[in-house]
C-alpha cells in the first residue's frame, strides 16, 4: 500500500501550523473532507484512511459477532503500515494531514469485542506494534450528534455504511467522547462539526483554519459563534 502523492504547491507563502495534522472523529462526520481541504490549504501531503482496503469490513457491518475481530486485526496491520509513512514524512520534513490516529483503533476494538477477544486483539496489535505509531502534534476532533451523523450516512449512501444500525452510531459516539476525554497524546481541537459546512461554505473554513492557527492551550473547543 503506498500513501497519497505529495500535493502540489498552489500557495507557499501558507506554511502549516503544526507539521502532523490529525483530523478525527466518527463516521460520517466529515474528517476526510476536511483533512483534504487542510492539505490543499497548507500543502501538506495526506494520509488518508483506506476502510475499503479492509475485506472484513462491509461482513463486519452485516454481522458484528463474528467478524468483529477480523476487521480489527486488519485495521491493526494498516495501521503499522501506515506508521512507517508517518515516520518516513517527519524524517524527510515533509508537512503531514492524515484523516485518523492510529491509536483510535482501540476505541472500535473495546466497542466491539467481547473481554476475552479484546485481551487477545491487545496482545496481537502490541506484537504488531501500532502502538509505537507516531503522536500528531495536533488532533482536530470533530463531534456530531448521532441524529446529524445518520443523516449524513444515508445522503452518501455508501451501501456497506447503510447497514450500521442507530445503537452502533449511539455507542461509537459516545466511545469517541470518552477517548478524547482522556486523550493526552497531543493537543486537541474538539469541533461541533453540526452546523459547519467548510466544504462548501469558504467562511466556515475560514473560521475553522483561524481557530487552528491561533490555538494555544492543550484542549480547546470550538462551537460556531462562540469558542471555549
Amino acid at each position: 500500500m503506498t500513501s497519497s502523492p505529495p500535493l502540489t504547491v498552489t500557495a507557499p507563502h501558507l506554511r502549516p501550523p503544526y507539521p502532523y495534522i490529525a483530523v478525527e472523529g466518527p463516521i460520517g462526520v466529515g474528517k476526510t473532507s476536511f483533512a483534504r481541504l487542510l492539505g490543499e490549504r497548507w500543502s501538506m501531503q495526506m494520509l488518508l484512511e483506506r476502510p475499503d482496503d479492509n475485506p472484513f469490513l462491509e461482513r463486519f457491518y452485516r454481522d458484528s459477532a463474528r467478524y468483529a475481530l477480523a476487521t480489527q486485526l486488519q485495521f491493526a496491520l494498516q495501521r503499522a503500515q501506515e506508521a512507517q509513512q508517518v515516520i518516513a514524512a517527519r524524517a524527510a520534513g515533509i508537512p503531514l494531514v492524515a484523516d485518523f490516529i492510529a491509536q483510535k483503533n482501540d476505541i472500535f476494538a473495546r466497542l466491539t469485542l467481547p473481554d476475552d477477544e479484546w485481551q487477545l486483539y491487545r496482545a496481537l496489535a502490541a506484537r504488531i506494534d501500532t502502538a509505537a505509531a507516531p503522536q500528531p502534534d495536533l488532533v482536530v476532533y470533530l463531534q456530531a450528534s448521532p441524529e446529524v451523523l445518520f443523516a449524513r450516512i444515508q445522503k452518501r449512501a455508501r451501501p456497506s455504511e447503510l447497514q450500521i444500525s442507530d445503537a452502533y452510531l449511539r455507542a461509537l459516539c459516545n466511545a469517541y467522547n470518552e477517548f478524547f476525554y482522556h486523550y493526552d497524546g497531543a493537543p486537541v481541537l474538539t469541533v461541533n462539526a453540526e452546523h459547519l459546512n467548510p466544504l462548501e461554505s469558504a467562511e466556515d473554513l475560514a473560521l475553522l483554519v483561524e481557530r487552528i492557527e491561533t490555538m494555544r492551550g492543550r484542549k480547546e473547543f470550538f462551537v460556531k459563534g462562540t469558542s471555549l
